[in-house]
């Protein structure tokens, strides 16, 4: 099934500048950000620590107004409540008292009135994301890794055109990141929404985008566009052993290097 719209555009970013009023100055993240996403797109945002990914992501998803430039997702403004956006953080912000179930039903019910459809649907994506089983389960009783697992779910439980994922496997071990990161690729490629994803993991990144956007350092600058030429669909295990694979990764290590400058791992 596949729930991008039909006739729909991606998402246009225009000379976008952003700053936080700080006691004794401003201090600039964003300067000067121009990007093209196209629809069913998978992007991922890659850089240092407070160049400004987040900050872009939080504009994009509607929870950080635009101060400077111009940005429309599928052709409308940024909002917070739009029913073609959805967001999945770092962590995993299930509500303890609800089923793993129950707390993907609660975010699908906001949308979809239809509990016979979300049903299957939710017991459909629950299988998807290895959670067959658990159900029932609440979140005191599952591992972090399928805290996210169920996160990941009620992400796609939404049916968004635009997807909006915040290092959503960062906090995770390196074995179940990439069962996870696997997990996350079949759901896109079923679903084929327009995907950013901000990753400090430049392995992640490759394997699961069709372009890597390398910011600079502070203030957040493009620094580089890098599209992933491998073949889809991918199997992160099987990546490993593609020298394709580890070209890119030396490729997009270099500009992060090159973008970074004297930064780099301060």
């Amino acid at each position: 099934m596949s729930f991008a719209a039909a006739g729909s555009a991606g998402i246009v970013i225009e000379d976008v500048v952003h700053s936080y009023r700080g006691r004794d100055r401003n201090l600039t993240v964003l300067d000067g950000i121009s990007l093209s996403i196209r629809r069913g797109e998978f992007v991922a945002l890659v850089g240092p620590s407070g160049c400004g990914k987040t900050t872009l992501l939080d504009i994009l998803s509607g929870l950080v107004e635009l101060q400077r430039g111009r940005v429309t997702v599928g052709r409308m403004p940024p909002a917070v409540g739009r029913s073609d956006t959805a967001r999945m953080f770092a962590r995993d912000a299930l509500l303890p008292w609800r089923t793993a179930y129950a707390n993907v039903d609660f975010a699908m019910a906001t949308r979809n009135p239809d509990r016979d459809r979300r049903r299957t649907v939710i017991h459909e994506l629950l299988d998807d994301v290895g959670l067959n089983g658990f159900e029932n389960a609440y979140p005191r009783q599952l591992s972090q890794g399928m805290r996210q697992r169920v996160a990941l779910a009620r992400t796609f439980s939404l049916e968004s055109d635009f997807v909006f994922l915040d290092e959503p496997f960062g906090a995770l071990d390196a074995q179940t990141k990439l069962v996870l990161q696997d997990k996350l690729l079949r759901l896109w490629e079923k679903m084929q929404s327009t995907v950013v994803l901000v990753s400090h993991d430049l392995a992640e990144a490759v394997a699961l985008a069709d372009r890597v956007v390398v910011m600079s350092a502070r203030p957040g600058r493009i620094a580089a566009d890098i599209a992933i030429d491998l073949p889809r669909p991918r199997s992160v295990s099987a990546l490993q052993s593609m020298s394709d694979y580890h070209e890119l990764y030396s490729r997009l290590w270099r500009e992060l290097e090159r973008a970074t400058g004297p930064a780099l791992g301060a």
